[in-house]
């Protein structure tokens, strides 16, 4: 799968885009699904949780082991997709569409620090 250039990406492996209402909307990399396999489970913030840059905020679970979600800048989650906490596979079929939270950064400029999409390729040697 190609890496969309229109999103943001952490070391970690999540991928971020801006929304038309200001909020951001977050997930993780087709490269991380595709390490962790089948995935079963998503432990997603809860609505309110402040989000540190970096620092974990989630899990994300497969038949094969757990990994954290860590989140990409500081923030508060606004909102999580429930249709993929009752369906985690979403994941695995549509990674780069499946979202799992929405936040408001506290500094949307905090962005200008994650990765492009060339430049996560790079780190993943996609």
């Amino acid at each position: 799968m190609e890496t969309p250039q229109t999103l943001l990406f952490s070391p970690q492996h999540l991928w971020t885009k801006a929304t038309a209402d200001g909020a951001w909307e977050a997930g993780i990399t087709d490269y991380a699904q595709n390490l962790l396999g089948d995935i079963v489970f998503v432990e997603a913030p809860a609505v309110g949780t402040r989000l540190n840059a970096a620092q974990p905020c989630g899990l994300v679970e497969s038949v094969k082991t757990g990994s954290d979600l860590h989140a990409l800048i500081n923030g508060v989650v606004l909102e999580i997709n429930q249709a993929v906490i009752d369906s985690p596979e979403q994941i695995n079929d549509h990674p780069y569409k499946a979202w799992i939270f929405r936040f408001k950064a506290d500094n949307d400029a905090d962005a200008e620090q994650l990765l492009s999409a060339s430049a996560y390729d790079a780190l993943t040697d996609a």
